[in-house]
């Protein structure tokens, strides 16, 4: 398909209280991509978004939502969730995208699919990992990537339950905090995983202080999409990821 504008359609299949993942995504993307989203529910808004919560929204059905975006006709789909797959593992993420892409006759990136490409690319094997997520959410995130063969040697997260509106409220200081006290010396390279953790204004700056990749789950998820449409363009500010040509 040509796009009738612009390079490249982005689809994205985002929860629907997040307000992150599309700000972010029109921050870092480069030119000629245009967005479309569609929104999925399958989860409370009024709880906070535990291992439950995000079980759910994994589980829920997606072919309202997966129907309505496919009128904007995209060339890649993006599952704009980490831990509704982190939750269910990785045959699960993989089942997903594989019915995800049937569906809509369009490549597909899932979010924690992303971050497994991302560190495959970087040759990263032992990892820091941060994260508002929950403790026991965190437990799952760790296991998905020890059975794709990623070793987690530090791991940051918060000191409070945060609901789905606090999660998307940490500012680029808090990420910045959160991401440095996942550095170990035995870390090839950090993941920040939260599509709505507005991680990517901090990357290059804990780069620049650990002195190591720092990889974002909207950033690997951009990272992947361009390089399944074959978009080259090396793109600055956002750690060393975005910066390489793909």
């Amino acid at each position: 398909m040509t796009p009738s504008r612009g390079r490249a359609r982005f689809g994205v299949l985002v929860p629907f209280t997040n307000t992150n993942l599309e700000p972010d995504l029109a921050l870092i993307s480069p030119a000629g991509i245009s967005l479309h989203v569609a929104r999925m529910g399958g989860y409370d808004e009024d709880e906070v978004p535990d291992e439950a919560q995000m079980h759910g929204l994994g589980a829920a059905d997606l072919d309202g939502p997966l129907h309505l975006l496919m009128g904007a006709k995209p060339d890649v789909v993006i599952y704009g969730c980490t831990s509704a797959t982190l939750t269910h593992g990785p045959a699960f993420d993989r089942d997903l995208a594989a019915r995800i892409s049937a569906g809509s006759r369009a490549h597909t990136v899932t979010a924690a699919g992303a971050l497994v490409h991302a560190l495959t690319v970087l040759d990263a094997k032992r990892i820091g990992f941060a994260s508002p997520y929950v403790p026991a959410i965190n437990d799952m995130a760790i296991e998905f990537l020890a059975e794709l063969g990623v070793e987690t040697v530090q791991r940051s997260e918060v000191s409070q339950r945060l609901g789905n509106a606090g999660q998307g409220a940490l500012d680029p200081d808090a990420v910045y905090q959160m991401g440095i006290a996942a550095d170990h010396p035995k870390a090839d390279a950090l993941v920040l995983s939260c599509t709505d953790m507005r991680s990517v204004e901090a990357l290059a700056r804990i780069e620049d202080t650990v002195g190591k990749p720092v990889i974002s789950s909207n950033q690997a998820m951009l990272f992947q999409a361009l390089q399944v449409l074959k978009i080259p363009d090396p793109i600055p500010g956002f750690g060393r990821l975005l910066e390489q040509s793909r």
